[in-house]
């Protein structure tokens, strides 16, 4: 996976890393290995993912975890 150009320090939704990378909810949840309704989840902070989905995510996405924000269901 080719990685698209960002500021190093840039910090991004996982919505945002996703659609980035130009994929869609079911592409990226099969080579995250999770469900469609999980990676959904995870977007919408509904529940987080563990520290072995992050890797993965991380190697999907290009970008690292510190670089992902979580917002809490009850954001804004």
């Amino acid at each position: 996976m080719s990685m698209v150009k960002r500021p190093a320090d840039m910090r991004m939704t996982l919505k945002t890393a996703r659609e980035l990378c130009k994929l869609n909810q079911s592409v990226a949840a099969e080579r995250i290995g999770v469900s469609v309704d999980t990676l959904r989840n995870y977007e919408k902070g509904k529940c987080y993912p563990d520290i072995p989905t992050l890797r993965q995510i991380e190697k999907t996405y290009g970008v690292r975890y510190d670089q992902l924000i979580f917002l809490p269901l009850d954001f804004g």
